[in-house]
């Protein structure tokens, strides 16, 4: 390991000092500093220090970021194709789409997207039948579309809607309030708030909330968002006169979320000290005052427990506590700990992935090799029904009040676009609410599971789809997408970019890789820190088996991911240049040793580590994707994207590590950085930014992969 160390620093130290430049593109002078860092008696050379500066407080980063994207707009406006391209993907996303319903007091809201417009729109309506009226319309908020509605929390007999109100892709949110009769809106506005949740009392007089300090001016992209806080908020009152309710000084990185059971006697609080989901759990009766000391159901962060509902005293919870692929138990209110708990549903080899308790009874949503099955329990843990899907696919949804007796639910694939259904909990019936009108024939195409072997002899899952009647014979451009981390699964969904892709003749390749959730908390724990070579393994693997399967080869292969897929992309990339013809990793985690020193980074230290542990340190050095690119190596043609109000992984990665790329890239092959204005880490990007950048993608792709038909 100290070998592979010292050569590792002696390539970032040449690195640092060589100005080598592919022939083909002019890239913008990018400075190069001295800066180095020591990391338990290891000098790693950091020469791009500079670009972490945030672009609104830097003119020499602002100037940098504006020649890197007149670069990429020349490179990308010249590729003839474009134009049709994007043409195709604004038809196909000319469609009317809809959210699934949520039903309160005998009204029903959801979000529809007339086709293009840029946010969708928040309806109400007396049945789930009707069209109903527009509540809120973000269309309205700006010019640009680029502020996005973003979560709502209905009151008690839905009286009342608190929404949060996001600008330009920001994690930061204000909260706002408008009675849902009348559409009129309130005078209450609840600043810096980010993920947490609203609780509504249940007279529908005031919410808990948690909000963050205010960030130091020109700090709010930048800044750790520590500390969090939770409040009560009394309608009609100023929020500098809320209640305290509860923060924890002594642990600042740690996360709060608050419930109310239904039958409003607890407030249930969850508290997790980063993303992985494993909780403690405190409880306290709803009518005790706001900073009455709460009691603790769960002491510590050993296993997940999510509670999804009660009868009186008793709570249920989804656990993995005793159960890889998890299960649900009941703990009483006055019996805190693991040792009273009693099992309800238990664990099986299908994953239990979603949860909820209507008309008294548990739906259980499981993913069984990725494809979703649903049953549903009574509260005693005896099979009721499985739920008639209808295909092989994703189902989300099923939630509502435990006295509901229907609920709501979405079901898509690759090939099958999103559509609405009606489950009556009496009757067992589904039926559909709302199909999609898409320019789009799923007949033409096909979908396969196959499973591959990684580097360990691991047996993965991958979904492959393209259209009926494709040849093996190694030519077909082929994208493969993967995450493999958080505990986050890849189910099969529709999408108007794959879609595209697949007109265009190309083959989608989603591998469900370790670090996911689609196995369970075993599956996820072997991807996660000193194990995260692991998901780098299993997707080299799967572009291994794409060649060896005839569906392409190395110069046909395209890798695409965003956020931790991006680190993904961006590892696997500087691990085996050779084997990919183009990479488009996103908003990516690219310097693994400093991520944790901005914005929400600390709360991934439990899935990677940490440069502060010396073991974890050697880990994330090893596979780091900025600090193991090697001068004088042949990269593939490869987009770097990101945003410049990405304030959940800051631009600084990406900005630092297509400097570094480009002033390493030995070969022909081009290098751009595709800097979004006004727009953050996805959630929120209006329509318009949406299909300028697949237009963007798919474009490349087509020049990259040296594709020569459109349909």
């Amino acid at each position: 390991m100290k070998i592979q160390i010292l050569l590792l620093i002696a390539t970032l130290f040449i690195s640092a000092t060589s100005s080598a430049k592919p022939p083909m593109l002019q890239y913008p002078e990018t400075r190069r500093g001295d800066q180095i860092d020591t990391y338990h008696g290891v000098d790693v050379p950091d020469p791009y220090r500079w670009l972490e500066a945030d672009v609104r407080n830097s003119k020499e980063v602002a100037a940098w970021t504006k020649a890197e994207n007149q670069v990429t707009r020349q490179y990308l406006d010249a590729i003839p194709e474009r134009k049709k391209i994007y043409d195709r993907l604004t038809k196909l996303w000319n469609y009317e789409r809809y959210s699934v319903p949520i039903q309160k007091a005998g009204k029903y809201f959801y979000r529809k997207n007339n086709g293009l417009q840029n946010q969708s729109v928040l309806f109400v309506a007396d049945d789930y039948k009707s069209a109903g009226r527009i509540l809120l319309d973000p269309n309205s908020w700006s010019d640009d579309g680029t502020i996005s509605l973003g979560s709502t929390w209905l009151s008690e007999q839905a009286r009342y809607l608190a929404y949060s109100r996001k600008e330009s892709g920001s994690d930061w949110s204000t909260v706002y309030i408008v009675e849902t009769e009348t559409g009129k809106k309130l005078t209450d506005k609840i600043e810096w708030t980010r993920w947490g949740n609203i609780v509504w009392n249940a007279d529908s007089t005031g919410f808990y909330y948690t909000r963050y300090p205010e960030p130091e001016d020109g700090q709010q992209f930048q800044s750790q968002t520590i500390n969090p806080m939770c409040y009560y908020h009394r309608l009609g009152t100023p929020q500098q006169e809320d209640q305290f309710v509860y923060r924890r000084q002594d642990n600042p990185e740690w996360s709060f979320w608050i419930e109310r059971s239904e039958d409003n006697q607890y407030l249930i609080m969850s508290i997790r000290r980063g993303t992985d989901h494993q909780n403690q759990v405190l409880i306290r009766p709803v009518d005790a005052p706001h900073d009455a000391e709460w009691t603790s159901l769960i002491d510590d962060f050993d296993n997940e427990f999510t509670f999804f509902g009660n009868q009186g005293s008793q709570l249920f919870f989804l656990t993995d506590y005793q159960a890889q692929t998890k299960r649900i138990v009941a703990l009483a209110a006055n019996s805190p700990g693991r040792e009273h708990l009693t099992e309800i549903i238990p664990a099986g080899k299908a994953t239990l992935s979603d949860i909820s308790m209507v008309d008294n009874k548990i739906i259980a949503n499981y993913l069984q090799d990725v494809v979703s099955k649903v049953h549903v329990y009574d509260l005693q843990g005896s099979l009721v029904r499985e739920v008639d899907l209808p295909g092989i696919g994703s189902a989300h949804g099923f939630g509502g009040r435990q006295d509901d007796t229907e609920v709501f639910y979405a079901f898509t694939s690759y090939a099958t676009p999103t559509s609405i259904y009606r489950y009556d909990l009496k009757t067992g019936e589904s039926t559909q609410i709302r199909a999609p009108q898409v320019d789009f024939d799923p007949d033409q195409y096909e979908v396969r599971q196959a499973f591959y072997n990684s580097k360990d002899g691991t047996r993965v899952p991958i979904i492959v789809a393209h259209r009926h009647g494709l040849k093996l014979d190694g030519q077909n451009p082929t994208l493969l997408y993967g995450y493999g981390g958080f505990s986050i699964s890849l189910t099969p969904y529709f999408s108007v970019e794959y879609a595209t892709w697949m007109e265009m003749g190309g083959v989608v390749a989603v591998p469900n890789l370790r670090g996911g959730g689609e196995y369970g908390e075993a599956w996820h724990q072997a991807g996660k820190k000193l194990n995260k070579q692991n998901v780098f393994d299993d997707f080299i693997a799967a572009a291994q088996w794409l060649i060896d399967e005839g569906y392409t080869t190395s110069e046909k292969l395209a890798i695409r991911g965003g956020s931790n897929g991006g680190l993904l992309v961006g590892a696997v990339m500087t691990q085996r240049p050779e084997l990919f013809g183009a990479c488009l990793p996103a908003v990516g985690v690219m310097d693994m040793l400093r991520f944790h020193q901005f914005t929400a980074g600390h709360f991934w230290k439990v899935e990677y580590g940490s440069a502060d542990d010396p073991e974890e340190f050697k880990a994330l050095l090893a596979y780091s994707p900025y600090h193991n690119i090697r001068p004088g190596t042949k990269y593939p043609a490869t987009m770097v994207s990101t945003a410049d109000t990405d304030d959940r992984v800051v631009p600084m990665h990406s900005f630092k590590f297509g400097a570094a790329l480009q002033n390493a890239q030995a070969g022909p092959s081009p290098v751009l950085l595709r800097i979004e204005s006004k727009a953050g880490h996805g959630a929120g990007t209006p329509i318009t930014k949406r299909i300028d950048a697949a237009a963007d993608r798919w474009s490349f792709l087509y020049k990259s992969l040296n594709m020569s038909t459109l349909d």
